[in-house]
């Protein structure tokens, strides 16, 4: 008798943002029975979780959602070019809605271990309410920014005013008139500063490394947008399954800067920066992020629109990278970060060589060169990215073995979906997959998913072994493609894309920067030739 007649469910996944909305979609489509559960109260992933002041996505709305029904696409009607993080969340209420997926769906549960059973080659699920499931295949959908990273500051609990991670923002928290404090200045921080600046008392940021920022450029949706996008999705879609992060960009754009006459470069910078966004760097030039030179002369143009805005030139100066190339690490979008910095209740402190902070007291920061008094801390420190979810939850697999225990030194993978000695577990856009619009990747992962659990389907198996060796391959492909990118150079590419900003753990290679529309195709390929990175097998032989 098959695993599957002894399961619970076929599928169990934790995390119900667009991964496990998706897993509902494809899953049903494929007769499975599946089973989400989420710890939040709410569905929406990131946008449940992450509810500071000014959060919003980085990716343009139209193609920042689910492309699996026109319908969805069609029906659902955008506001603005990024939308905040209430209407993500109203979009993923829409989805749920629309395609009747609440029963498939159980909130406020938290799981406590994922263990997988040798002798029946079922996922045994435990809830920290005493509650225990199994299923026959187990995926995980807990994003890949999903775990907070709460810095080693000596002092913190004795601090007498809230003092939170960002992405655990209490609600109705009024910093109105406060004098608050906020440790980070990556996207949350860019993002949530001009918000928080208009109404709060005073607010001072503690930087240690200093972004290359992108303007956003917010626009409202129109009529006339609108229309143009519902008219045109296949062809969005489709650009955005085959650019390079999954965006739907015109690019490549068949010119390079180191060809370019340098009056022409200029003209060609100015022209595209008022649309905003990221394509600033794949719709000017295709060498941007392949020519140290070229690279060097668009991070000098960044720095020069940044000095532009901001009136003291020793804040501009703090404000300006150094020491790596522009887009080694992710730059936020700019939503009027640098114009908050000419307010008289803004500060910028240096943490990273003028004074670090020393410890946190009962009444706020103290550095090396001063005490800041604050009614409010604020941790904007980051994620424990493409790792931290799975780590936090115990899975076992064979013998087991600690999944966190696995990626003590390497995170590895076979593209960023299954993992040696951890049979029938699945990632959606786990480590050393590529960083790209996420709900094209996320997607894209989860039909090769379903196309691998039908085949063991429809062919009886009840096993699915990942192979060491196609794990090794995988991981050497990463870090050889890794060794040629702009993040292995400069002397301060200190990225939460690489895990630098762990205190536990030494920097490694945890994203695929081969191109997401090769990843695409090679997820493709494998299915086509019968998934070769696994081994099937049945337990009744």
């Amino acid at each position: 008798m098959g695993a599957e007649s002894q399961a619970d469910y076929d599928v169990i996944a934790v995390g119900a943002g667009f991964a496990g909305l998706g897993l509902i979609h494809y899953a049903r489509e494929a007769g499975l029975s599946v089973r989400v559960f989420d710890k939040a109260s709410d569905i929406g992933g990131t946008w449940t979780w992450n509810r500071y002041p000014g959060a919003a996505s980085d990716s343009e709305c139209y193609y920042y959602c689910l492309t699996f029904s026109q319908e969805l696409l069609q029906e659902w009607q955008w506001s603005v070019r990024y939308p905040g993080w209430k209407e993500n969340l109203s979009y993923m209420h829409f989805v749920a809605d629309k395609c009747d997926m609440w029963p498939h769906i159980q909130l406020d549960t938290e799981i406590s271990s994922a263990d997988y059973q040798e002798d029946n080659g079922l996922w045994w699920i435990k809830t920290a309410a005493g509650e225990q499931f199994t299923c026959k295949y187990f995926v995980s959908a807990m994003g890949m920014i999903s775990e907070p990273v709460i810095p080693s500051i000596p002092g913190m609990d004795s601090f007498d005013g809230p003092i939170f991670h960002s992405a655990r923002w209490p609600e109705g928290l009024d910093y109105a008139g406060k004098k608050v404090g906020v440790i980070g200045s990556g996207a949350t921080t860019v993002q949530m500063l001009p918000v928080m600046a208009e109404t709060a008392g005073s607010v001072t940021v503690f930087q240690r490394t200093a972004n290359f920022i992108m303007p956003a450029v917010q626009q409202s949706m129109t009529p006339k947008w609108e229309a143009e996008i519902k008219a045109h999705y296949d062809e969005i879609i489709d650009k955005c399954r085959n650019h390079v992060f999954g965006m739907a960009f015109d690019s490549p754009v068949g010119r390079n800067l180191a060809d370019t006459p340098p009056e022409e470069v200029q003209q060609i910078f100015e022209e595209q920066w008022p649309r905003g966004s990221f394509r600033f760097v794949f719709e000017t030039f295709d060498d941007l992020l392949t020519n140290p030179e070229s690279n060097r002369i668009a991070g000098e143009f960044v720095i020069s629109k940044m000095k532009e805005k901001v009136k003291d030139p020793a804040v501009a100066e703090m404000l300006t990278p150094k020491g790596y190339p522009f887009f080694a690490k992710r730059p936020p979008l700019d939503h009027g970060y640098y114009e908050a910095f000419n307010r008289d209740n803004v500060r910028l402190v240096d943490i990273n060589e003028a004074e670090p902070i020393v410890e946190i007291d009962a009444t706020g920061i103290r550095t090396t060169q001063n005490h800041y008094d604050f009614d409010i801390i604020v941790l904007a420190t980051g994620f424990q990215a493409y790792t931290g979810a799975q780590e936090a939850l115990p899975i076992r697999g064979r013998a087991g073995r600690l999944l966190r225990d696995k990626w003590n030194e390497v995170s590895s993978s076979i593209m960023g979906v299954f993992v040696a000695d951890f049979p029938n577990l699945f990632m959606i856009t786990g480590p050393q997959a590529p960083f790209a619009n996420l709900p094209t990747s996320i997607e894209q992962n989860i039909m090769y998913i379903i196309d691998c659990i039908q085949k063991m389907e429809n062919e009886g198996h009840d096993i699915c072994d990942p192979l060491q060796q196609a794990e090794d391959e995988w991981v050497a492909h990463t870090a050889e493609i890794h060794a040629q990118t702009l993040m292995a150079q400069g002397d301060k590419v200190h990225s939460w894309m690489m895990g630098a900003n762990l205190e536990n753990r030494n920097p490694r290679v945890l994203i695929y920067f081969g191109g997401a529309n090769v990843y695409y195709d090679k997820l493709r390929e494998s299915a086509a030739d019968g998934f070769p990175e696994v081994e099937f097998a049945s337990l009744t032989g």
